[in-house]
């Protein structure tokens, strides 16, 4: 297994685990709702870093950023397997062509 495939795997099994001992169950109990606000206040702090041009800075944030992505799709029960094989599927194709066949 990847890092990734790792990580989503222990969000999995901390679906199931006491709020008060973990900080991913904790914040699944709390809704899909909220780990999409998570995720998304992670996106910003990593934008920032981004634009603010700290390498070391803008590694942890998007360390946070992909954990964060993991829990809201665990949130809403999306696999991760799910998402790769949707990248796998448009491997290959132009992406103007991928936007333009979504829009």
């Amino acid at each position: 297994m990847n890092p990734l495939e790792t990580l989503a795997a222990t969000i999995a099994a901390r679906k199931q685990a006491d709020p008060d001992q973990s900080w991913t169950a904790r914040l699944l109990a709390r809704g899909p709702e909220k780990c999409a606000e998570k995720f998304g206040e992670e996106a910003v702090e990593a934008i920032i870093e981004a634009v603010k041009g700290d390498r070391e800075k803008l590694v942890g944030e998007a360390a946070d950023v992909l954990y964060h992505l993991l829990v809201m799709l665990a949130a809403r029960d999306v696999a991760l397997a799910d998402v790769l094989m949707e990248l796998d599927r448009r491997g290959g194709r132009s992406g103007l062509d991928e936007k333009a066949a979504r829009g």
